[in-house]
């Protein structure tokens, strides 16, 4: 608490993740209407490799000997840091990264990057640069959008020595620049000038056409997502397979709203209808296994669905224009 106000007057708008008042629905609103409102351009997708897990501390306790002079508040932050991890019964102390789950590493992420990222965007990169430019960041994950094409690759190639200074590394596989300009109203674009698509905050990002034939940024469940969610689905109704059926299916329940709660914004509805239906047969299909008895068939289990309806889907982060 004490350091997070003492953080909050130097954090940047570009920041979004843990940290009071904003959230991961802010940081798609903004991003989206500086996207529309530039056109497109070019977006740079970057992925960490292994971020948390490689946190440098010196760096770490550079970054807090600006701000944070107290010897209690160290000495604490210290013990954090050197805590240590069990794995598979063996304590080890590495010498790098945060504590998992610990409750000081998003704002220790926060500092690290912030003057490792954001203010190096703000104060260098922005005034070299001929168009426009926008970071918007929530924790480690990032996305920075160049209005011109000479701008993106630049930054591209200066961003992985940056991060090099500070013991960081891009993945090789999950970062891209992509080419993501908005197509002309009316007009279907060839298939090699078809803007490309980006994923961020769990969500792809693509043009699509509205009702009045314009193109407009829309989004949907990435696939790597919406696969990680049934899968986790799946093996919870696998363990869970033999509690009673009328608690399976408040807990079923509860997680749905929750999906829909994230997930539920102006444009993915599909995606959210194609989440309950799978949802519902994942559930059937370990009803199923819980005897050698007759199975539970489509028509017993609508017929209890239709007296214990599971939540539709619906919508909870309307679009603001």
């Amino acid at each position: 608490m004490v350091l997070e106000a003492v953080y909050e007057q130097d954090f940047l708008d570009c920041s979004y993740g843990f940290r009071p008042g904003r959230s991961a629905h802010q940081a798609l609103n903004s991003l989206w209407h500086e996207v529309m409102k530039m056109g497109g351009g070019w977006v740079y997708e970057v992925d960490i490799q292994s971020f948390f897990d490689e946190l440098d501390h010196g760096h770490v306790r550079s970054f807090l000997d600006r701000r944070v002079r107290d010897g209690v508040l160290r000495r604490t932050i210290d013990k954090w840091l050197n805590a240590g991890v069990m794995e598979a019964g063996r304590q080890s102390y590495p010498e790098s990264g945060t504590p998992q789950s610990g409750v000081i590493s998003p704002l220790l992420a926060n500092v690290y990057l912030h003057e490792v990222l954001d203010t190096w965007f703000e104060r260098e990169v922005q005034p070299r640069l001929r168009g426009r430019a926008f970071l918007f960041r929530y924790a480690d994950d990032f996305v920075m959008v160049f209005e011109l094409k000479g701008d993106a690759p630049r930054v591209a190639e200066v961003l992985s020595k940056r991060l090099a200074r500070f013991g960081l590394r891009l993945h090789p596989e999950k970062t891209r620049l992509v080419r993501f300009q908005r197509p002309a109203r009316g007009k279907s674009p060839d298939r090699s000038q078809r803007p490309g698509t980006f994923d961020l905050l769990g969500f792809t990002h693509y043009w699509g056409k509205g009702l009045n034939g314009s193109y407009a940024l829309k989004r949907r469940t990435s696939k790597a997502r919406m696969r990680r969610s049934l899968r986790r689905l799946n093996e919870w109704c696998r363990l869970h397979r033999h509690y009673p059926r009328p608690w399976q299916h408040e807990q079923l329940s509860r997680k749905l709203r929750g999906y829909d709660n994230y997930y539920g914004i102006t444009g993915n509805f599909v995606a959210l209808v194609r989440f309950r239906r799978r949802l519902l047969w994942i559930w059937r299909q370990w009803l199923n296994r819980r005897s050698q008895r007759k199975g539970v068939t489509w028509k017993r289990f609508y017929k209890y669905l239709k007296s214990n309806p599971i939540p539709r889907p619906y919508i909870t982060h309307p679009a603001i224009p």
